[in-house]
């Protein structure tokens, strides 16, 4: 009886440090991309369905990073607004990360969302964790050409919609606009998330293929006169599609975001719990160590 007590403490004694580091590390963070209109980031992942397969999305990945399948971690910290002074031209899709360069391609077959000019818009970013911040919202300039890199220039100087700090619902943020007119055409919706509460501001670039606006009234769907804009092909996600459902769960394999508040108390929580633990079981041993 003694011999088994002394091995039932041995194998928990020499748990502990397993025990240790599953306590003290952090907890996994989520970030967020759009998903619908879809984005490249999110198109382009192993969540994408038939549009990660798309010719635009292998080359995406033959030319960056293939293990790069973190389509909500593209991020930069400490970029305090300077968006165009810390991005150059042609690298605006990845944030310049040379992990993501392939999103930065320039090519017309990029899995795109249809959409009208001048009708409302709800876009969709997908996110698990919720952080302040403020959205912005810029349309690439009437002719734009999806096979140049894509430049500053190209987008109007000021965000057509901002929402700070809108509330996650469902997993995601709904941020609610309407486009502007005067765009045909494939044109690129590009979405800035200024984080508050993390040094992080994010990046995403979401292709749209834009109709003419509707005649009767803002939002409503294009009359049958309305010029349409040109199929999709077969790769391109219905918007549907690219919304994943609430039963999805997705938990980013990311380094944590170093502004959130909840790491120290889950370490300090952690450390307590095994010298509880441990001083527990020196005391069991010496209470059952038979007298001689």
């Amino acid at each position: 009886m003694i011999s088994y007590r002394t091995a039932a403490v041995g194998a928990l004694l020499g748990a502990l440090p397993c025990l240790f580091t599953a306590l003290a590390a952090p907890p996994a963070q989520a970030h967020g991309a759009p998903t619908d209109p879809v984005s490249r980031t999110f198109a382009c992942s192993p969540e994408g369905g038939g549009a990660a397969r798309s010719a635009a999305c292998r080359a995406a990945r033959a030319t960056g990073d293939p293990d790069a399948a973190d389509w909500d971690n593209l991020r930069i910290a400490g970029v305090a607004g300077k968006d165009r002074e810390r991005i150059p031209d042609g690298k605006l899709c990845s944030g310049g990360l040379e992990a993501y360069r392939g999103l930065d391609l320039p090519r017309a077959d990029w899995p795109s969302t249809r959409l009208s000019a001048g009708a409302d818009l709800t876009l969709t970013y997908r996110s698990t964790i919720p952080h302040t911040g403020t959205f912005e919202l810029y349309l690439t300039k009437e002719g734009y050409d999806p096979k140049l890199p894509l430049k500053w220039s190209d987008l109007e100087a000021k965000p057509f919609a901002t929402a700070k700090d809108p509330a996650l619902v469902d997993e995601a943020y709904h941020i609610k606009a309407t486009l502007p007119d005067g765009r045909t055409g494939r044109q690129l919706l590009y979405t800035i998330w200024r984080n508050t509460s993390t040094p992080d501001t994010y990046y995403s670039c979401s292709d749209v293929v834009l109709g003419a606006p509707a005649k009767d009234s803002p939002g409503a769907a294009p009359s049958s006169d309305a010029a349409a804009p040109p199929p999709q092909t077969a790769t391109e996600p219905s918007r549907a599609a690219a919304t994943p459902s609430r039963a999805t769960s997705r938990t980013s394999s990311a380094a944590a975001d170093e502004g959130d508040s909840n790491t120290t108390p889950v370490l300090l929580a952690g450390g307590a719990s095994v010298l509880v633990l441990g001083t527990g079981v020196a005391a069991a041993v010496r209470r059952r160590r038979p007298s001689r």
